[in-house]
C-alpha cells in the first residue's frame, strides 16, 4: 500500500522533461506556511494530489503528479507531465494549471505568470489560420501597420449610422471596420442587417479607392449562434469575424476556429474581461498566458495593449507581442492589436515601442477629429505613413491638414 503525500510534489533537483508543460507562478503562502509547503500544495492540487493521505496499490497508480521544481523568492516553477492533459482541450488544461489553485487556503495570492508549452501539446491545437499574413493576404497594408476603427459611440448607433461612419473611415484610409465588444445583435442595430449593409459599403469603397477593406463583425454569443453567424459572414462575402474570447470561453473559440477554417475566415480576438484575471500583479492569470492560449486555440489577431500609450493600464505589451510573433513549433504567429485611447499624435511613439507588425486601432482618436470621421481617418493614416517613412509628425503635418488639426487638438498626450 502507498499514500500520496505533499512531499511527493516537491523536488527542487528535478529537471523538467522536454514533454512537460512548465508553468511559472508567483505566490504568497498563507500565514504560518513555508514557500516549500505552499509550492508542493499547488503542484498537488493542480495534478493528482489531495489533502488526505491515500492508500493506493502501486499497480493501480498512474504517476501523473506535477512537481514544484524551482523556488526563487516568490517565484515557483511547476512541471506537469504531458500525459496529465487531454490533447487539444484548453478547458481541461486550464482546469489543471489555473483551476482550484486560485482559491486554495494554502496561498494568500497566486498568479500564473508564464507557460512553456511542449511540442506535442502545442501541436494538438490548430493555431492561427492566417495570423500576421492577413496584412497582405486579405488586405493591402504592405509593410505598414493594419489600421482599424470602431464607430463611436460604440453602442447605440443605428445600422444606417454605423455603416455611414464605417464608410467614411474606410475612405479616409482605414483597412478594417470593427464592431465594439458590446455590439452583437441588439434591436437598435441588428446583426444581419449591419453585416449585409456594412459589407455592401465595403464593396463600394474598394471599387472606388482600389484598396482592399474588410469588416470585423462581432459574432459573439451562445456557441451554436456564433457558428451560425460565422456562416452568415461567409455567405455575405466577409473575410473576418470578431470574438470576445474571454467572455465566450475557450471551448467556443475552438469551435469558431474550426468553422472559420471551413470558410477561410480570419478571427479577430477581443480580450474584454481580461483584467478580471490579469490586472492585479499578485493574483490571477497574466495577459501573457491569456495571449498564449489565444494563439494555440487559433485566433489571428488579439488586443495586447499599447505599451502605456493609450488609456488602459500598462503591461508587458512588447514581451507579449514577441511571444505571439515568435516561433512555436511551426504554428502561425498572431498579429497583435494596439488599441484603447490612441490618436495620431502618439503613433510615432507607438511604432517605436512596438514596431510595424501590429494592428493600430483608434476610435475616439479618429471620430473625435474636429473635422469628422473622414478627416480623422486620413489623419491617422498620415501619422502612420510619416512614422513608417521616418518623418517627424510635425514636419509631415505641415503639408497634411488633417494631421495638423489632429496634432493641434491632442498633441502627443496620452488619455486616461
Amino acid at each position: 500500500m502507498t499514500g500520496i503525500e505533499y512531499d511527493d510534489f516537491l523536488d527542487l533537483a528535478y529537471e523538467p522533461a522536454a514533454s512537460d508543460l512548465v508553468c511559472d507562478f508567483r505566490l504568497e503562502p498563507a500565514e504560518g506556511m513555508s514557500m516549500e509547503a505552499a509550492a508542493s500544495r499547488v503542484a498537488s492540487e493542480s495534478s493528482n494530489g489531495t489533502w488526505a493521505a491515500l492508500h493506493v496499490d502501486e499497480d493501480e497508480l498512474t504517476h501523473l503528479g506535477a512537481v514544484a521544481c524551482d523556488i526563487d523568492g516568490d517565484r515557483v516553477t511547476v512541471a506537469y507531465p504531458e500525459e496529465l492533459f487531454e490533447p487539444g482541450s484548453m478547458p481541461q488544461i486550464l482546469s489543471c494549471i489555473a483551476g482550484n489553485i486560485m482559491g486554495m487556503k494554502a496561498v494568500d495570492t497566486i498568479r500564473l505568470l508564464d507557460c512553456h508549452w511542449p511540442e506535442g501539446l502545442a501541436q494538438s491545437f490548430p493555431g492561427p489560420q492566417f495570423g500576421t499574413s492577413v496584412a497582405h493576404e486579405k488586405l493591402d497594408a504592405g509593410d505598414r501597420p493594419v489600421l482599424a476603427t470602431v464607430p463611436k459611440p460604440k453602442v447605440g448607433l443605428s445600422t444606417e449610422a454605423h455603416v455611414r461612419v464605417g464608410e467614411e473611415a474606410w475612405r479616409g484610409g482605414i483597412d478594417l471596420l470593427k464592431d465594439d465588444e458590446n455590439l452583437t445583435d441588439q434591436e437598435f442595430n441588428p446583426f444581419e442587417d449591419r453585416l449585409a449593409e456594412s459589407l455592401a459599403a465595403r464593396d463600394r469603397v474598394q471599387e472606388d479607392v482600389g484598396e482592399r477593406k474588410d469588416y470585423l463583425v462581432n459574432v459573439t454569443g451562445e456557441t451554436t449562434e456564433m457558428l451560425e453567424r460565422v456562416d452568415l459572414v461567409a455567405d455575405h462575402g466577409g473575410g473576418f469575424v470578431m470574438v470576445d474570447v474571454i467572455t465566450c470561453g475557450w471551448s467556443a473559440v475552438q469551435s469558431v476556429r474550426q468553422r472559420c477554417d471551413d470558410h477561410g475566415l480570419a478571427i479577430h480576438a477581443h480580450r474584454a474581461m481580461h483584467a478580471a484575471f490579469d490586472r492585479l500583479p499578485h493574483h490571477g492569470v497574466s495577459m501573457r498566458v491569456l495571449a498564449q492560449i489565444a494563439r494555440l486555440t487559433g485566433v489571428d489577431h488579439i488586443h495586447t495593449g499599447t505599451a502605456g500609450l493609450g488609456k488602459l493600464a500598462n503591461e508587458d505589451t512588447p514581451g507579449i507581442n514577441e511571444w505571439l510573433t515568435g516561433d512555436l513549433y511551426g504554428l502561425e504567429p498572431v498579429l497583435p492589436v494596439a488599441s484603447g485611447g490612441l490618436h495620431p499624435g502618439v503613433v510615432d511613439q507607438l511604432l517605436e515601442a512596438l514596431g510595424t507588425d501590429i494592428i493600430v486601432q483608434a476610435g475616439g482618436g479618429i471620430h473625435g477629429h474636429p473635422d469628422g470621421t473622414h478627416a480623422g481617418a486620413k489623419a491617422l493614416r498620415q501619422a502612420i505613413d510619416a512614422s513608417v517613412e521616418g518623418v517627424a509628425l510635425e514636419e509631415y503635418a505641415a503639408e497634411h491638414a488633417e494631421l495638423e488639426t489632429a496634432l493641434e487638438k491632442w498633441g502627443a498626450e496620452t488619455p486616461r
